[in-house]
């Protein structure tokens, strides 16, 4: 996956986090919803981690293609 490809995968998620918050203003999510959002915000947590991996490798002139998403536990063990 190129940069460019992680990039608009991070978009599209985005827009439908946004789309899934906005449409339950006031109302609440329902479980399915709330785990989809979940799941979104794990997908983009995911993206974020690949799209810095690649770069770190790029700037320490490393081959960016190596880089790998990582799983679920270890992205989301991050501290902020």
């Amino acid at each position: 996956m190129t940069d460019e490809e992680i990039i608009t995968r991070i978009s599209h998620l985005v827009a439908e986090e946004h789309e899934l918050e906005n449409s339950k203003i006031g109302e609440g999510l329902s479980t399915d919803e709330a785990q989809r959002l979940k799941q979104i915000e794990v997908g983009l947590d995911q993206c974020w981690d690949l799209l810095r991996q690649r770069r770190a490798r790029r700037a320490a002139g490393m081959d960016p293609e190596a880089a790998e998403a990582r799983p679920e536990g270890i992205v989301e063990g991050y501290r902020q």
